[in-house]
């Protein structure tokens, strides 16, 4: 099975667009949206988005949660701040979300490795190294302190 994986943190605004975001934070996003670039009625995509990203194809979600994290740390505070200011201003749909889109078939994702570095073991199929992950204190703590939701999304 190959498996492509990829976690992105987002703060999302019907209001506030991903520059005001970037100008506020200081740090520029992987990636944006913006609110009804693709459609004004009704608007799609319905918000601006500023997301950091982390797509790197060998890597466990959790290591990918973590560099994610580890890339943001510098700018807790105002990510904080911006993350309560979105939200109390539409607390429905405002604020951070942490996303995390895993794809189990795809073509373009990283094949199972079938060879166990150590030779006295056998590795089975269905044990993808990328299967598995978990989310660590300093990951949960970060979420916790931008208030952010936590998305996982799996597609077959």
């Amino acid at each position: 099975m190959r498996i492509r994986q990829y976690v992105y943190l987002g703060l999302v605004s019907r209001q506030v667009s991903a520059a005001e975001v970037t100008a506020r934070l200081g740090v520029e996003p992987d990636r944006v949206r913006v609110r009804g670039a693709r459609s004004t009625r009704p608007p799609i995509p319905v918000f601006h988005a500023w997301e950091v990203v982390c797509d790197e194809p060998r890597l466990r979600v959790d290591e990918q949660l973590a560099r994610v994290v580890h890339r943001l740390t510098p700018h807790h505070a105002e990510i904080v701040a911006l993350a309560r200011e979105l939200r109390s201003a539409d607390p429905q749909h405002g604020g951070a979300v942490m996303r995390v889109v895993r794809y189990l078939a795809a073509e373009d994702g990283a094949e199972e490795e079938l060879s166990s570095p150590d030779a006295r073991l056998q590795k089975l199929p269905g044990q993808h190294h990328l299967l598995s992950w978990t989310v660590d204190r300093e990951v949960l703590e970060f979420l916790s302190a931008v208030e952010a939701t936590l998305d996982v999304d799996e597609y077959g």
